[in-house]
């Protein structure tokens, strides 16, 4: 453990509690000042992919909390495949449906939206002895990976049920979630926000997760969802369970301030009965209450009683909201004066949210459920789903705003997209989302099966179809109502992608194609887009030059060929466009000189741009 002793020391300790809070300590010594420390052990574990030594302690710990660090920076051989016949609206829609592994798919985020997400929800496994779980080791060989990885069957091998009988249970569900916001916190904002949703089962342990990984200073709250709209009658509980636990924290809860906090819609009920020219008003009392000090001073009602109390304002401002029309005498003129607050103020300021959120403002679990029957006409099909009412909120009070972005990586039945939706349609906004979901299968007694739904992410992604024809046919908006989709499997060739920038003979002689059968032209262009750090849901172009497919990512992002036998006059015409980048397939040249002088045209014409052959 190190303490601080000048600024310089102090300086680099804030830095690292940016990147890395749950490093830093806080104690106070025998003198009574509080000092920050560095331990130095959890720090190294996070930045190790191998187990370090030492002991593990409760403080907050459990068996296997390091091996969740490894789980978190192990890399994998992963990538995004395409599913065009599985989206809408691909050309233009700027929204992502993911299907696998969770941790895997955060890990293929890192670095196209490494600080980009404003909002996180969660409604992960309330870890109640019956959830699925998810097997998170990589300690077998690559061969094992790899063919245990393969094919879509293969992949639900993943996770399993994690039984209350097991003696590791929490510890198992601790380091599920502790790998999964260890990558998500790196995705998120610096304005941003996550909200997770759990119920008592794990609420404690969740809490001391997300104070290690996101830091205790960047809590904002505990909020209580009534789940349940009735009052139940289980003679054999002695407290019935009505409430659902709701945590929020920030990125970065300074940062979160400045960009400003979101309000949630106005309950408040408005009534214009003296005809104010302001429109509709409410008002509240004028009169301190008995636990708050004021000003006192006299007051005159328009009857002529005179009243002498404390008030809530001096008597300057008092005059200043009589002479406005701001001070409403209730009982004909003879009540206590109240202060008016408008409908239109309010409706700009919003309302502040509170950490109890009642059902009938935020849905619960039976109006969620109504839902999807309505939306697939038959019962059953997904149960208990978050109401579009409670994400809608969480939407709201997050601030999401046109541009922002929502990931949900266990997404259900996608209410998440459902809501933000529903959102854009009130506000004609173009607020985005990302949803990940592992092909968890439904059982073959369950409903969904017997309608034909093999997996969730086939509910989720009919959900979104659905709801969003919905929605147009109620509000007509014209809204952003698809999704690009993608499921994870193994990346396109037998090796890692390696950088052209070193053309010389020994290093090309010799190279053969080395994509996997079966792999498509779109295969190849995403796959090297999460490599170069570029989002799935920009707009591409591809065109014939010369009889060979080239692509163009986002403008000149990426320029992309994989078609054989590519000539001199396509890879000018290529790199006269200067695109930040060029991925070429080894299979377009026809031998090692051809690929040499690809380079060569790139240094004379496009010298910036960075190219690799994959």
């Amino acid at each position: 453990m190190s303490f601080y002793k000048n600024q310089l020391v102090e300086e680099n300790i804030r830095k690292i509690r940016s990147l890395f809070p749950g490093c830093v300590t806080e104690t106070v010594g025998a003198d009574g000042e509080l000092r920050i420390g560095i331990n130095f052990d959890a720090l190294k574990q996070l930045l190790s992919e191998e187990e370090i030594a030492g002991e593990e302690f409760f403080g907050f710990s459990w068996v296997g909390k390091k091996q969740a660090v490894i789980d978190a920076n192990t890399p994998i051989k992963k990538m995004l495949r395409p599913q065009l016949d599985k989206s809408i609206d691909w050309e233009k829609t700027g929204n992502i449906y993911i299907e696998g592994d969770n941790l895997e798919v955060l890990k293929l985020l890192q670095e196209s939206y490494l600080e980009s997400i404003k909002l996180i929800y969660i409604d992960p496994p309330y870890n109640t002895g019956n959830d699925f779980i998810y097997n998170d080791s990589f300690k077998e060989t690559a061969e094992d990976y790899e063919a245990k990885a393969g094919s879509a069957g293969e992949r639900r091998e993943h996770w399993r049920i994690n039984a209350d009988s097991d003696g590791r249970f929490h510890s198992k569900w601790c380091s599920m979630m502790f790998s999964r916001l260890l990558l998500a916190r790196r995705l998120l904002s610096e304005e941003g926000v996550i909200f997770i949703s759990i119920d008592d089962n794990e609420v404690e342990n969740l809490k001391m997760i997300c104070n290690e990984v996101f830091g205790k200073q960047n809590f904002e709250g505990h909020i209580h969802w009534r789940r349940r709209h009735n009052q139940p009658n289980d003679k054999t509980k002695m407290i019935g369970i009505v409430a659902e636990h709701i945590l929020v924290y920030a990125k970065d809860s300074v940062c979160l301030k400045k960009a400003g906090v979101g309000k949630l819609d106005l309950t408040a009920s408005f009534t214009n009965a003296d005809g104010d020219p302001k429109g509709p008003w409410a008002s509240k009392p004028w009169k301190t209450g008995s636990d708050q000090s004021g000003s006192r001073y006299k007051i005159v009602t328009p009857t002529g009683k005179v009243l002498d109390e404390e008030w809530m304002g001096d008597e300057e401002t008092y005059k200043t909201y009589l002479q406005e029309g701001r001070i409403y005498f209730p009982k004909g003129g003879d009540g206590m004066p109240r202060k008016k607050y408008y409908q239109s103020e309010r409706e700009e300021e919003g309302q502040c949210a509170t950490n109890w959120w009642p059902h009938e403002q935020f849905g619960h679990n039976q109006g969620a459920n109504d839902c999807m029957t309505d939306l697939f006409g038959r019962k059953n099909i997904f149960s208990n789903p978050k109401p579009v009412e409670l994400l809608r909120a969480i939407i709201k009070v997050a601030n999401v705003k046109d541009g922002d972005t929502v990931l949900d990586f266990f997404s259900g039945s996608a209410s998440t997209a459902h809501a933000l939706m529903q959102l854009n349609a009130e506000t004609k906004g173009h607020r985005k989302y990302i949803l990940v979901q592992a092909p968890e299968v439904c059982g073959k007694k369950t409903e969904a099966a017997k309608c034909g739904y093999k997996n969730i992410c086939e509910i989720g992604r009919e959900r979104i179809k659905r709801a969003g024809e919905k929605i147009k046919k109620d509000t007509n908006a014209e809204i952003d109502y698809g999704y690009r989709s993608f499921y994870v499997d193994t990346d396109n060739g037998e090796n890692v992608f390696f950088p052209a920038s070193d053309y010389s003979q020994s290093m090309l002689e010799g190279l053969e194609s080395n994509v996997k059968e079966g792999r498509s032209d779109l295969d190849l262009l995403f796959g090297c887009l999460l490599e170069w750090g570029l989002p799935l849901s920009l707009p591409y172009e591809s065109r014939e030059i010369q009889g060979c497919k080239v692509h163009f990512y986002n403008g000149g992002d990426l320029a992309a060929c994989f078609s054989k036998n590519i000539t001199d006059e396509v890879i000018r015409e290529i790199a006269g466009k200067r695109p930040s980048k060029a991925v070429f397939c080894d299979n377009c040249f026809s031998g090692s000189p051809d690929k040499m002088n690809m380079g060569g045209l790139f240094r004379l014409l496009a010298p910036d741009t960075k190219v690799k052959v994959i």
